[in-house]
């Protein structure tokens, strides 16, 4: 077994990002610029009134001006203003040549046709966008590794971007194991308990932004499990698989792993829950061996696959940790890293009843995980603990 750093470390060195790939900006939301992106044109690529009001040469800003025209929004009409005019403008039209200012028109009094202007704090090119002071053309828009937020991509639409190069998401599959599984809404037999690791992990990877490619189940059979991870493999930049890693009777995924030509890079945390974890590599892909436990599964996908997709897609995915006071005595002995199910709030944290890796209801309430770590026999109230915080 090894420690829960240890872990994070052979996660960190053995997953690169994914190759770029090139597509249409409105699919892009999400994802890393894999590319840097420059302006083609200045934007705006005209002068431009922020305001409805009126355009005119500040020289003559205290003189009567004659109103001639108006230019609006989307108007194509190259106008050049004569001195002594001023010509009734809106909001994002362009500016006429032979003005250098627009008054807004809240500021000015209109007699007899001509426009007086009564703003004495106006200033020389008020309410003028000038051409290129968005961007300049040439000019660098968003820098390899942006993440494409919603005002990234609006940017770049604003100055003519179609495609982009960026981080594609992986191709996940999720492989589940064992005889016992029964599909909710059909019948429990004796023996059997309803399969909801799919529905947690699918939601937890949906909450990324990161769909699902398919869900396999298969029966605690050595050949069938191989067939069907060497399928997942074929088709998935990333393969979950839940149940099947210790070393029981049934428990074939190391021995299906090996044969479809993965390398362990470990098997066995030193943690609860979610000891048996295993890790492993094949190229570019990489494949986790979760326990079956619901609470084992989400306790390792938080910590560890997170992390792992992080690396893949180079976005903020990895789940966030702070420190935090301990609002009640939690023991446990020393040897192995707990991750115990807990709320946060105010700045304190509260573990939760029901800790036990089969037992998902605290998971339900629960919005992070307590970490004690290895060597410690528990904390004590009021002592400063690191905390895991869920998506919600």
């Amino acid at each position: 077994m090894i420690s829960v750093s240890a872990a994070l470390q052979y996660i960190k060195e053995n997953i690169t990002p994914l190759p770029a790939a090139t597509m249409p900006l409105q699919l892009a939301a999400g994802k890393v610029l894999a590319e840097d992106v420059f302006a083609s044109i200045d934007i705006p690529a005209y002068p431009q009134s922020s305001m409805d009001g009126y355009a005119f040469a500040f020289d003559h800003v205290h003189h009567p001006l004659h109103i001639t025209g108006e230019m609006a929004a989307g108007a194509a009409a190259n106008i050049t203003l004569a001195a002594g005019n001023a010509m009734r403008i809106f909001t994002g039209a362009p500016v006429p040549a032979g003005a250098d200012t627009v008054v807004m028109q809240e500021k000015v009094r209109v007699e007899n046709g001509q426009l007086l202007i009564e703003d004495s704090q106006l200033q020389r090119g008020a309410n003028v966008r000038s051409a290129g002071s968005e961007i300049q053309a040439g000019a660098l828009a968003l820098p390899k590794g942006s993440l494409l937020t919603a005002a990234a991509i609006g940017f770049l639409a604003g100055i003519g971007i179609t495609h982009v190069s960026v981080i594609p998401n992986p191709i996940i599959s999720i492989i589940l194991t064992g005889n016992e599984l029964q599909t909710p809404g059909n019948a429990l037999q004796y023996g059997q308990v309803y399969e909801s690791n799919s529905y947690s992990l699918t939601a937890a990877l949906e909450a990324l932004h990161l769909p699902v490619f398919r869900t396999y189940t298969v029966t605690d059979n050595l050949d069938s499990l191989t067939n069907t991870l060497a399928q997942a493999l074929h088709d998935s930049d990333v393969v979950l698989l839940t149940g099947g890693v210790s070393v029981g009777d049934y428990d074939f995924v190391l021995q299906a792993a090996q044969a479809c030509g993965i390398t362990t890079q470990f098997h066995k945390v030193k943690q609860k829950p979610g000891k048996p974890l295993y890790f492993g590599t094949k190229e570019q892909q990489f494949v986790f061996g979760l326990p079956g436990n619901p609470s084992s599964v989400l306790t390792c996908f938080y910590i560890y696959v997170c992390n792992a997709l992080a690396q893949l897609t180079l976005r903020p995915l990895a789940v966030p940790h702070i420190n935090c006071t301990l609002a009640a005595d939690s023991k446990k002995a020393a040897g192995l890293t707990h991750f115990q199910k807990a709320t946060y709030a105010d700045g304190k944290v509260q573990p939760l009843a029901a800790q036990e890796s089969y037992k998902l209801q605290s998971f339900a309430v629960a919005n992070c995980l307590l970490e004690l770590p290895e060597e410690s026999t528990g904390g004590q109230t009021g002592d400063t603990v690191r905390i895991h915080l869920l998506p919600q």
